[in-house]
């Protein structure tokens, strides 16, 4: 259980989340920011803001002054050694716990960075909790709402592999229970909605919510690739969906568990009700039917 608790990629998919179910819990939050000015229109109550960079240890001292506990992130244009010699910083300055962002499959995924820093973190005295997460259904508006809303497809190339997919609103609020409530140190868990989903199955809950036609073309890895490059994303992040989508297409997706469910006493949001909450966003100019 902690006080103080540091939360990093404060203004991230998932970030903002956890910044506002700490504050519901009247916790006392430090927002790590690389630019606190000007801090995410998004983030209701940032707290008390600190210039914090990963890549400059400089900046470390201030943000974890009188810190108690840490919501941890790892950018993904950081590299993991850096997350690893913020992590010893943190266990040297007498910080009690971490709840690190992992992904789903990272205890015995050795190519994942996560896996990397999961054995650095435990390998220390710090009380910890993992949150090994599934794929965020909030990807689906943050990178893939121009083919929703253009195209009227869910341009994925993910095959018909299944995933149970998470809210983020779902996975911060479960991080801000481990950090300010006892009986989770030094545990793992693997946090998944309630459902596993093909995307021809997220298309058709897109189109009852939409009230438009959405398909599903199960694009190749290729397609994929060249389409998201003309829309000028970097490389980098070209191959990590790749990589993730590659994962659906396996079938190494679809676990579910209640892990969520036990956390946040409720079960998790279903991926209908994330598209209902968001479907003003999902709304625009469709250049096949003209709406």
């Amino acid at each position: 259980m902690t006080n103080v608790v540091l939360v990093t990629g404060a203004t991230g998919t998932v970030g903002r989340h956890v910044v506002a179910a700490l504050t519901a819990r009247d916790a006392d939050v430090r927002t790590a920011l690389r630019d606190p000015e000007p801090v995410s229109s998004e983030i209701a109550d940032v707290g008390d803001t600190v210039a914090f960079d990963f890549t400059k240890p400089e900046t470390w001292g201030r943000a974890l002054t009188d810190v108690d506990g840490i919501f941890l992130v790892r950018p993904p244009v950081v590299d993991k050694s850096e997350v690893g010699s913020f992590v010893d910083a943190a266990d040297r300055v007498g910080v009690s716990h971490i709840a690190y962002l992992s992904t789903l499959g990272a205890a015995k995924n050795v190519l994942v960075p996560h896996h990397w820093i999961e054995k650095r973190i435990m390998a220390t005295d710090l009380e910890y909790t993992l949150l090994r997460a599934s794929f965020f259904m909030q990807n689906l508006l943050e990178v893939h709402r121009p083919d929703l809303v253009e195209h009227d497809e869910l341009f994925v190339p993910a095959g018909s592999g299944k995933t149970s997919f998470v809210d983020a609103r779902d996975v911060g609020e479960a991080a801000a229970v481990v950090l300010t409530e006892s009986g989770h140190v030094d545990r793992a868990y693997d946090l998944t909605g309630p459902e596993a989903l093909d995307y021809g199955e997220v298309a058709a809950i897109f189109s009852d919510v939409l009230g438009r036609s959405i398909t599903y073309p199960e694009p190749s890895l290729v397609a994929f690739a060249n389409r998201m490059r003309r829309r000028g994303e970097a490389v980098g992040f070209i191959a990590l969906m790749c990589g993730i989508y590659t994962t659906a297409r396996l079938g190494l997706a679809a676990r579910v568990t209640d892990d969520s469910q036990r956390l946040l006493g409720r079960r998790p949001r279903k991926m209908r009700t994330f598209v209902e909450d968001y479907a003003d966003e999902f709304r625009g100019t469709s250049r096949r039917t003209g709406r």
